[in-house]
């Protein structure tokens, strides 16, 4: 038996058994997760992202059984940083039999070409591949760091650099501030924008609406963060999960309401918070998405009514 074919044997066996982040999942077999183009590239991605973070202080194996499963859900687009702690050395291995049927994001925090450049390489070698299909300018959080990243000796000289070198394939950038994001497709023809696109900031602190209208413009390729989340932690506050650092929306049907909100947009895909429990609730989700409904949103409205916005636009 091939072993390609022996590991999809293997997860559907695991799928239909359960195992202790996935038990209560009703994802019993292999699904065909829906999946959207993204923007002018032209690559249909699954509306799930696998992300990475989520392996970080977590065993190979349990890399190595997450990665499967996913794979074989019809999950197509993974996500990893760096700066997600030891999960960068987790994946590369567990996604390596997958490498070639998958489109890989990383990113990068570095703002200057030299920090770039060695980050790059040593994410490259991590993963254990020769290319990222899609490298990003990572958490953009103010003006400035945009400037930076475009100054002479700046991140974006290596970025066009390895897209020459075919090092990466697309280029793209995250960012927690709308200005930040605003500028930086000012400045550059990104291929795609990661960018909170979450119910409580869109309508409650009026962030999302500037930065999506400009993407949509340039056809540029929308991706999700934060479409799960629910509020800030108060200061003291322990972190209710070891790889998120905000509240997510931890009721069931909520949580549900509020990933049908961010995927109603024109948004090809949303990376869920960044704990198992979370992937597998979101792909529970998306195999029967549909566009939320007024009333539902109505719902969502008076479950945030006083649980502050993670990102604002307000004073």
């Amino acid at each position: 038996m091939k072993r390609r074919k022996f590991i999809e044997n293997a997860a559907l066996g695991s799928l239909a058994l359960g195992f202790s982040t996935i038990e209560n999942s009703s994802i019993a077999s292999v699904s065909t997760i829906p999946k959207r183009v993204l923007g002018k590239t032209g690559q249909k991605l699954s509306v799930i992202v696998f992300g990475g973070i989520m392996l970080n202080n977590n065993s190979q194996e349990y890399a190595n059984d997450h990665v499967t499963k996913a794979f074989n859900s019809g999950i197509n687009y993974f996500d990893i940083a760096p700066s997600y702690g030891n999960a960068i050395g987790k994946l590369g291995p567990a996604l390596k039999e997958y490498r070639n049927d998958c489109f890989l994001a990383c990113k990068t925090m570095e703002r200057s070409a030299a920090g770039a450049e060695k980050e790059l390489n040593e994410a490259l070698s991590a993963m254990l591949t020769d290319h990222f299909d899609l490298y990003q300018l990572h958490a953009l959080s103010s003006v400035d760091e945009v400037e930076k990243a475009f100054a002479p000796g700046g991140a974006m000289e290596v970025f066009v650099k390895a897209r020459e070198q075919g090092k990466v394939r697309y280029l793209g950038f995250s960012a927690h501030s709308e200005d930040a994001a605003l500028l930086a497709m000012k400045k550059f023809d990104f291929d795609t924008i990661l960018f909170p696109i979450n119910f409580n900031c869109w309508h409650q602190g009026d962030f999302g609406p500037r930065a999506y209208t400009e993407a949509k413009s340039k056809n540029m390729g929308i991706l999700a963060l934060k479409a799960m989340a629910m509020t800030t932690l108060k200061q003291g506050e322990t972190k209710p999960f070891k790889n998120v650092w905000y509240r997510p929306v931890q009721d069931d049907e909520m949580a549900k309401l509020a990933l049908l909100y961010t995927l109603s947009k024109d948004v090809t895909a949303a990376i869920p918070p960044g704990d198992a429990e979370f992937f597998w609730k979101a792909m529970d989700t998306v195999r029967d998405l549909r566009p939320i409904t007024q009333e539902e949103t109505d719902q969502l409205m008076a479950f945030i009514a006083d649980n502050p916005p993670l990102f604002t636009n307000h004073a």
